[in-house]
């Protein structure tokens, strides 16, 4: 094969394919090459003159960029497959996703983890894995599996594994817990990923100080600035609930593109269907005055030099075949798009070798009545979890509820809803209550198994019989999104694997996610994507109040607090 494209480089054989009639935009000089691009196997052998070929595709007046690079996310949170993602996203020009399965690990464990691993040898994008640092994310949650330092370390020279995943302990890496050293010591010198939102100064430093090169939890300009100022690669994120877009856009300019990246970290595919992907975050950054070539080089070969993928991120000699075909830099709409030398169409998507999911019957409810959602408590001052809409950051407010027999009941005018957690994996049949303002729901309840990154029920309501079916319904259809209202199911998803993703395609997906976005509206509900809301409401390594099955979690004190 060396010989090939040697060959074929140099013009002493054709060309495996040509794309001709185009013109090459250079991430590095930011010049506009014309002439044909040629490519031997899956990889880029000629730019910038005229070659035979056995298979030539016209792409006249085309513009020709690198495949884009999503540089985080969790493929679990677009509720499909790695095999219906890869079908949905890789035609928008991700040619590389770089997943952390965490969701599916806190679920299954290593079967999970093994699962993505092999459905990445199988898909027409790349799909490279850093391992999941937390499983669970803390002490005060029930997840399903834990994985330490001894677990994930033979997993490590997998070809398809860069490193590790978010390190989301921030506090048990500044304050140098024994099983996050652990972790630490045994992926030094490879990738490891950040995660310390609001984190700075001092313990900012500590936190990089191991070994940690790349962020994607900056939600301010001052933030992101910060943190590229102590070394940190910082990915801007823009997903379904975290969009964080807006913010950063500033600070992304020619001098620090090169050490900026984007990521999507949560999206769906009804998020995808109406807006778009990385796709989207092109078109709104240079809508937003950003440099396009600082745009698409943060898309491409900063990502790429970032998590160490050489072989990627230019449409360049040696260089993978990874290619984004566009009739406009601005609107990046792909019209054509090459992972390794194959076009991503139909009849590539139709080849694959699928292989069989893991985790089914993985939501087990313990027995619930409408008693189960009760509050009790003597002090009428209640701590009170905060939504900021298009945030997983949580307000920590504090109200004054007065108990009335016993039950400090939701409060529609006031929008305090009830907020619980019961543990799904059959360990412990834990339950946990508390309050949650934002979602304005004024009758019913919504329901979820997709409650990061334990994956227990979260239940959000205002009625304890609505609640209490809701959960078991999720019982019933292994996991997934319920609405309710009146003792009668409006809506659901199955989410069947790990309760997490669905066994459809992407198209059904999309569709039922409507139908369960206007089910929600139905009841009062004015976010725009409750469900992913509702997976943060319950994850404690994100300021400021969360819930656990443990109970409410101050994540500033870092401690359950009832």
């Amino acid at each position: 094969m060396l010989e090939r494209r040697i060959a074929q480089g140099r013009g002493d054989e054709p060309a495996d394919l040509v794309l001709r009639g185009g013109v090459v935009w250079c991430m590095v000089t930011g010049a506009r090459i014309p002439g044909d691009v040629a490519i031997c196997g899956d990889r880029i052998v000629g730019i910038g003159a005229d070659y035979d070929a056995k298979r030539v595709i016209d792409v006249s007046g085309k513009l020709l960029v690198p495949g884009f690079i999503d540089t985080h996310l969790h493929i679990e949170s677009s509720c499909i497959t790695p095999f219906e993602f890869d079908r949905c996203v890789t035609p928008r020009g991700v040619t590389t996703a770089i997943c952390d399965p965490h969701e599916i690990a806190n679920v299954a464990g290593l079967a999970g983890i093994r699962y993505f691993l092999d459905a990445s040898a199988r898909t027409v994008m790349d799909i490279r894995v850093n391992l999941s640092s937390c499983v669970p994310s803390t002490h005060m949650e029930t997840a399903g599996a834990a994985l330490s330092a001894d677990d994930l370390a033979p997993l490590a020279d997998h070809p398809q594994v860069i490193g590790l995943a978010e390190f989301m302990n921030y506090p048990g890496v500044i304050h140098r817990d024994p099983g996050c050293m652990d972790k630490l010591r045994a992926f030094e010198g490879r990738h490891i990923d950040g995660h310390a939102p609001l984190l700075s100064g001092r313990d900012l430093n500590a936190y990089v100080s191991a070994g940690i090169r790349t962020e994607h939890e900056a939600t301010s300009a001052a933030e992101a600035t910060e943190k590229l100022q102590k070394g940190l690669r910082v990915l801007i994120r823009e997903g379904s609930v975290s969009k964080d877009l807006e913010a950063l856009a500033e600070i992304l300019t020619p001098l620090t593109s090169a050490y900026l990246c984007l990521c999507t970290d949560d999206r769906n595919p009804l998020d995808i269907a109406e807006h778009g992907h990385l796709d989207y975050m092109i078109r709104r950054l240079i809508e937003k005055g950003c440099d396009p070539l600082a745009v698409y080089r943060a898309a491409s070969l900063s990502a790429a030099e970032a998590f160490g993928l050489k072989d990627r991120g230019q449409i360049a000699p040696g260089k993978r075949a990874d290619i984004v075909v566009l009739d406009d830099a601005a609107d990046c709409r792909a019209r054509m798009v090459l992972c390794a030398g194959v076009v991503a169409d139909a009849a590539a998507f139709e080849a694959r070798d699928l292989i069989a999911p893991v985790a089914r019957a993985s939501v087990h409810v313990p027995a619930l009545t409408p008693a189960s959602f009760r509050y009790a408590g003597n002090n009428a001052e209640t701590p009170v979890i905060g939504i900021w809409p298009g945030k997983i950051l949580t307000e920590h407010i504090t109200e004054t509820i007065p108990a009335t027999d016993g039950d400090k009941r939701p409060d529609v005018a006031r929008d305090l809803a009830r907020i619980t957690v019961i543990e799904r994996h059959g360990k412990n049949g834990n339950i946990a209550n508390g309050f949650v303002r934002g979602f304005e729901l004024k009758r019913g309840a919504i329901a979820s198994t997709v409650c990061h990154d334990h994956h227990n029920i979260a239940v959000v309501g205002v009625d304890y019989a609505d609640m209490a079916l809701a959960a078991q319904r999720l019982g019933e259809i292994e996991g997934g999104f319920v609405v309710v209202e009146g003792g009668k199911v409006l809506a659901e998803l199955a989410l069947p694997v790990a309760g997490l993703m669905s066994l459809e395609s992407f198209e059904h997906v999309r569709d039922a996610l409507t139908a369960l976005r206007e089910a929600a509206r139905s009841l009062g509900v004015t976010l725009e994507e409750p469900f992913l809301q509702l997976a943060f409401v319950a994850l404690p390594v994100i300021p400021h109040l969360k819930i656990t099955d443990f109970g409410l979690v101050d994540v500033d004190r870092f401690e359950v607090i009832g």
